[in-house]
């Protein structure tokens, strides 16, 4: 097993029949001590959150499995706290791709001027470039094209696919009395086709319950019924 890759909340590693493994940490982004999805900084660390968010993966990439949805997964070790996946090629340096079902965080911060908090979002997609020096641009779909990037076939496939897998995760967190406000995936090539990779925790997403934000262990706990 080789070490190749040191993220924020994840270690990759590569295994010896091609596929790589993922290694959960309890760090989370945000900035100050204060948890964000969407920000592009470790911020704090949680205990138990690496595991946590590796159990709730695991429920959301084996849900989508079961409706046909093509990802990276492969499957877990929640022990361990790693989860073996399949090899994909990010879009140029990393893309995020942000589906938004009410306006807060970074989208209230840039369109404020124009926008309410908690607006009603109809799965409002956008991609920002990887960048944490330009803090995490938000790029058009002809400027990826532009810069050779991803192009307009495989943004369709990526904004289709972030809708569709973003609707079923609100769906599920509905039947446990949950509201998603965004949430964060990461897409890239494997075999040339677009498939989602990385994560969907808790840590990358914002839900409220009640009118009160669920901080992501306790959405582990919710969903999972514990």
């Amino acid at each position: 097993m080789k070490h190749v890759y040191e993220g924020k909340t994840k270690t990759v590693y590569e295994l010896e029949n091609g596929n790589y493994l993922l290694k959960f940490k309890d760090d989370v982004t945000g900035t100050d001590g204060v948890f964000d999805p969407g920000a592009n900084t470790v911020g704090l660390s949680i205990e138990g959150m690496g595991q946590g968010g590796l159990r709730l993966t695991t429920h959301f990439f084996e849900l989508l499995q079961e409706q046909g949805i093509k990802t990276h997964y492969v499957k877990s070790d929640i022990e361990n706290s790693t989860m073996e996946v399949l090899p994909a090629t990010t879009f140029g340096n990393g893309l995020e791709v942000i589906c938004r079902y009410k306006a807060v965080g970074s989208f209230l911060r840039r369109y404020g001027q124009y926008a309410v908090e908690n607006q009603e979002l109809d799965s409002f997609v956008e991609v920002t470039l990887k960048d944490d020096q330009r803090e995490d641009p938000p790029i058009s779909k002809d400027a990826l094209d532009m810069l050779n990037i991803l192009n307009h076939d495989e943004y369709e496939s990526l904004k289709a696919q972030t809708q569709k897998i973003c609707g079923i995760v609100k769906d599920e967190l509905a039947k446990h009395g949950c509201d998603l406000y965004d949430i964060k995936l990461e897409f890239g090539r494997n075999n040339g086709e677009v498939i989602l990779i990385d994560e969907i925790s808790g840590g990358n997403m914002r839900v409220y319950k009640d009118g009160n934000y669920v901080e992501p262990l306790e959405v582990v706990k919710i969903v999972l019924g514990e």
